[in-house]
């Protein structure tokens, strides 16, 4: 049956305001076959409102406006019908319990249904259509399918799976499907398709989110739902929405307001999952290589011994491993491993319009020395003499107390560092102990160690709901899988997020930068944190450098250092996350120093006891590979 479709999935609970616009006319309201199918409050059940004849319209609609029901993060809508005269069985959506969760589906199109008989071959009839339409029997061929795979919900089956069967039902008429199990939400656009398919994907933005069309008035804000995330489908383009028309034969799924399968072919997907920092394929080549070189290191080093007991009679296994990580820098034969090396120079100028007569300050620029950066040369020069204190502070960086009591109006800090950064093999994922799950499970002396960490920032309890739903949405889109959580937080903030300087500050909040959207590197890496501290995830703020090498996107870093997040990950350690350019930390990061937020972390900072007057601050920074 062919009509008009509207679907939409969103980050967290919704509660949107769909006014069907036929209602206002009494020619139009007697268009026949509309509906809409929900998930009240996530609930395992659907539930559908559906009118066949349309003779109790206005009715209907008015129980659309309780908000306590009519609250989900998926809706499916059949906005108008063929123009027949259909029974209420015959009525889209359809709803059918499968595998503990109620199934929704929409179909605009026309299949034959002699053909779609022979094809959907059940003998027991336990997937039999109740009405008589075609569009109900490739319903219960969608789930037939799902029951021979065992499969229980969409992210149970692969996707390309999924994109066959639809396939095999486009090829007999026309077909654009929407399916969903409650959790995940499938949209596929005929390849003989009559009408067309337009997707959107609403982020939130400070004006209204009202959207118009000749059928339907869409308004997405309500009281309790602002700063939502919406995935939007239609078989009609909004007024006020960028909508984009999907590809005949595409199949999109998305769960949670986000796209998580996609059948774009590769080359049309390079633009979107383009991330910043990421390794050319020579990189990628290399570290391979290097995986394979640490594989038969670890082979040539272990060492195999049988001792026979001739008491017990016993054989006695034993190896030896690596368990120095700095020697991971080298092959067996003495060659070293792949590295970068970086001339790093930073300069910070103050300038005042009355003399500083007495001053403090505090320098944590020395990058960090482990198993993974070497620091082969580290200098500071400064323009005023005073007495300089070098220590090591409480989390672990390598920091500087500088006393200044000669007068000055101006003040250079300059610090020249040549930096070696290695590649390291892949973390393993494969250990039981290190698939973790969110909530993650730590024992007390743990959390009291992680304390620092695990304490999200003192705001309003509104502020911080809002947050903890934007956070559960990536955890439930994911299943709960810690590292996949953790990439899509990531991935996102660089996707929906924009690299704006000048518009945020020192003060500016995780809260305001979720609800603005906006910010810098630093602003970032703080909503990461919150995000993952309100998970009960240990994260950490890290300062350093970054090398763009002129080829990244938000190319403005360069010019000066560099924040990201870092996660202590179960049996790993911390582990740094950039979602300033969604990608993994690498050789590409130099890191500098680390603490609960920026102020653990600045790299310059102090304290001016007498005189100054008017402050400018000019930071200058310089990063040159010089990689032999």
């Amino acid at each position: 049956m062919s009509g008009e479709i509207l679907a939409l999935n969103f980050d967290c609970l919704g509660s949107p305001s769909i006014k069907l616009k036929a209602g206002e006319d009494s020619r139009d309201l007697k268009t026949p076959g509309w509906g809409f199918g929900w998930y009240p409050n996530d609930d395992y059940g659907a539930s559908i409102i559906k009118d066949s004849m349309a003779n109790d319209t206005p009715t209907l609609l008015n129980a659309l406006q309780d908000g306590t029901s009519f609250r989900s993060t998926i809706f499916m809508c059949k906005v108008k019908g063929a123009g027949k005269q259909y029974t209420q069985h015959d009525t889209q959506p359809f709803r059918r319990s499968f595998g503990g969760y109620d199934w929704l589906f929409l179909h605009n199109g026309r299949l034959d249904r002699t053909a779609l008989n022979e094809l959907h071959n059940d003998p027991a009839g336990l997937l039999e259509p109740i009405g008589t339409t075609d569009s109900e029997l490739a319903f219960c061929f969608l789930l037939g399918k799902l029951l021979a795979c065992s499969a229980k919900g969409l992210t149970d089956i692969q996707g390309n799976e999924i994109l066959e069967w639809m396939e095999k039902l486009d090829e007999l008429g026309t077909s654009d499907f929407v399916l969903s199990d409650g959790r995940s939400l499938a949209i596929y656009h005929g390849k003989n398709s009559e009408r067309d398919l337009y997707f959107h994907r609403v982020l939130p933005s400070e004006k209204s989110p009202v959207l118009e069309t000749e059928l339907v008035s869409l308004n997405l804000e309500d009281p309790r739902d602002s700063l939502r995330t919406v995935f939007l489908v239609s078989s009609f383009p909004f007024d006020e929405a960028s909508s984009q028309p999907m590809q005949p034969g595409r199949l999109i799924i998305t769960r949670r307001g986000a796209i998580y399968w996609d059948n774009l072919p590769a080359e049309a997907n390079t633009l979107n999952q383009h991330t910043v920092g990421e390794n050319p394929p020579a990189a990628i080549e290399d570290t391979a290589k290097k995986t394979e070189l640490f594989v038969s290191q670890q082979q040539e080093q272990s060492q195999t011994s049988t001792q026979i007991d001739d008491a017990e009679a016993s054989v006695t296994k034993s190896f030896s491993n690596i368990i120095n990580i700095k020697s991971l820098t080298h092959a067996s034969d003495g060659n070293p491993l792949e590295y970068r090396s970086y001339d790093i120079a930073h300069l910070t100028e103050y300038n005042y319009s009355v003399p500083v007569e007495h001053s403090t300050h505090t320098f944590r620029l020395k990058p960090v020395e482990d198993e993974i950066q070497e620091v082969l040369q580290a200098t500071l020069e400064l323009s005023v003499d005073g007495k300089l204190l070098q220590f090591e502070d409480v989390f672990a960086n390598h920091s500087m107390h500088y006393d200044i009591t000669e007068a000055y109006t101006q003040l250079l800090i300059k610090t020249q560092s040549r930096v070696k950064v290695y590649s390291c093999p892949p973390d393993d994922h494969t250990s039981a102990m290190r698939r973790s799950q969110i909530p993650l499970m730590w024992m007390p002396w743990q959390r009291q160690m992680m304390l620092p960490y695990l304490l999200p920032p003192e705001l309003p309890e509104t502020q911080l709901r809002q947050l903890t739903d934007f956070a559960m949405s990536f955890v439930k889109r994911n299943d709960s899988h810690l590292i996949d959580s953790l990439m899509d937080i990531n991935k996102k903030i660089y996707e929906d997020f924009a690299y704006v300087q000048g518009i945020t500050f020192l003060e500016t909040t995780a809260f305001d930068v979720f609800s603005i959207r906006k910010g810098v590197c630093q602003d970032f890496a703080n909503l990461f944190i919150c995000l993952c501290r309100l998970l009960g995830i240990p994260a950490r703020y890290r300062v350093g450098y970054i090398y763009t090498g002129g080829d990244y996107e938000n190319k403005l870093q360069s010019d000066a250092s560099h924040a990201w997040a870092e996660v202590y990950l179960p049996y790993l350690g911390w582990r740094g996350f950039d979602p300033t350019n969604g990608c993994i930390v690498e050789r590409d990061h130099i890191r500098v120093a680390s603490g609960r937020n920026y102020r653990d972390a600045t790299p310059v900072s102090g304290t001016i006891f007498k005189g100054g007057g008017t402050e400018q601050l000019k930071v200058e920074v310089q990063i040159k590979d010089v990689s032999v």
